[in-house]
């Protein structure tokens, strides 16, 4: 299964500022060992929101809103996608991750919808449509 873990913004990451010297040695050695274990497909840190901008969808309508935004813990400050074979394993990786800020912080994992999973959500969606 594939996961996108996100590493969940601070204020630190949020100003702008590079990660110190010790910080990016430790997670370069962490992704060495994601590498090395074949699980790391993509791993990157993003610029801080203020270099963003949010498009609002309504209708036919779309609304450009230019960063920064507000609620920092809600951002993300980078992400990495891999390949495991449970959650379990992606949260035993995830918990030998050193911590990515210099506070403390928060890393989430999520699914990523497979194309198996979308044909049986389609299937069932057929289904329905059918007992109708």
């Amino acid at each position: 299964m594939r996961v996108m873990v996100l590493v969940k913004a601070c204020k630190i990451s949020e100003s702008g500022l590079m990660p110190v010297r010790e910080k990016m040695e430790e997670m370069g050695k962490f992704n060495d060992e994601l590498i090395k274990a074949g699980i790391m497909l993509v791993g990157e840190g993003l610029k801080p929101s203020s270099a963003g901008v949010r498009v609002h969808f309504s209708g036919k309508d779309r609304m450009v809103t230019d960063g920064p935004f507000a609620e920092t813990k809600e951002l993300v400050a980078g992400y990495w996608i891999w390949e495991v074979e449970s959650m379990a394993e992606a949260i035993a990786w995830v918990k030998r991750c050193p911590n990515p800020m210099t506070e403390d912080s928060d890393v989430e994992i999520r699914p990523i919808f497979s194309l198996e999973d979308i044909e049986v959500l389609l299937a069932r969606e057929l289904q329905q449509e059918h007992k109708r």
